[in-house]
């Protein structure tokens, strides 16, 4: 069974060492990977001298070197973990033991139940991270506590049916709602977080990166619940459209006359257009199922070809 630490790596020079030398230190038989973002600050060079098995990924992004590192290195176990020297190494050894022993297909490293507001004093942080958790588990019908966490671990099932679409920060929420749609089995487990220390810089910006991560959830509800997506956008038009009809509608009822028939052409259009919205969200949802059916099927696939590799 082959274990790897996957280290995302931007501008990292204070910390990366210590990562890289916990972790092989936590973890002797793992291999710790270090993908280079375009770092300016030698965070390569240091975390090489480490240890680690540097590799570079030159389209800057999060989500662009989780997608490389995915594509390139297999696996039994695979660990991500941030290169800020936030996350326990500690916990390691749990996450890759639930992985191998099939208990789990992605866990998550629990920061919010934990330590994470005491440690992080970023109120549009704290306050996005609440949010973001509400917003998935509600339309998902799910009860996962973190988000956002960059500590988790994956089977080499997840890993390799990931389709990445996210190119940056928003990779971790893209995670979360790809496990919970496709039935993977998701195990959460209280970390100890600890804010960055001094001298390390959050490469987060709280306004720019939660519009991406919101147009992400809006993104994965019409791509993961068509109909339901869909449905709210014909019933917004349809009320729209009775508010303006029903007027007209009284007026006719007491006046015999049928009055703004402008209007009442507009109205029609845009019934016209919520009934064809709404039945593009039943021909997506049976797509949707249809993929659904396929998905399992390559995971069949996966496996077959995992079991004659080994």
């Amino acid at each position: 069974m082959k274990t790897v630490i996957l280290v995302p790596c931007y501008n990292e020079s204070a910390t990366i060492e210590k990562v890289v030398t916990d972790f092989r230190k936590e973890m002797p038989h793992a291999d710790v990977y270090v993908y280079d973002n375009n770092s300016t600050d030698g965070s390569d060079d240091i975390a090489r001298n480490a240890g680690a098995i540097v590799k570079y990924e030159y389209k800057q992004g999060k989500g662009n070197v989780v997608r490389s590192m995915f594509r390139e290195i297999d696996a039994d176990c695979y660990i991500m973990v941030d290169g800020d020297d936030t996350y326990p190494v500690s916990s390691a050894l749990e996450f890759e033991k639930l992985i191998l022993d099939k208990k789990a297909d992605m866990v998550i490293g629990d920061r919010l139940s934990s330590t994470y507001f005491e440690e992080n004093d970023r109120l549009f942080h704290n306050t996005g991270n609440r949010l973001v958790r509400k917003f998935i588990n509600v339309f998902f019908k799910s009860d996962l506590k973190d988000i956002m966490t960059g500590m988790r671990a994956f089977s080499y099932d997840f890993v390799k049916s990931f389709p990445i679409s996210s190119k940056e920060f928003e990779i971790e929420t893209e995670m979360s709602v790809f496990a919970l749609m496709n039935n993977f089995k998701i195990v959460e487990i209280p970390i100890e977080y600890k804010d960055r220390i001094e001298g390390s810089e959050s490469k987060l910006n709280t306004y720019q990166d939660g519009y991406k991560v919101i147009m992400m959830i809006f993104a994965l509800i019409r791509d993961q619940r068509p109909l339901f997506f869909f449905s709210i956008i014909s019933l917004i038009l349809l009320i729209i459209a009775g508010i303006y009809f029903f007027p007209i509608l009284f007026k006719y009822f007491s006046t015999g006359y049928v009055l703004k028939i402008p209007t009442l052409i507009m109205i029609s259009i845009v019934i016209s257009i919520a009934t064809i919205t709404f039945f593009v969200g039943v021909i997506l949802h049976v797509l949707k199922k249809q993929h659904a059916e396929n998905f399992e099927h390559h995971l069949l696939l996966l496996n077959e070809l995992k079991r004659k590799d080994e």
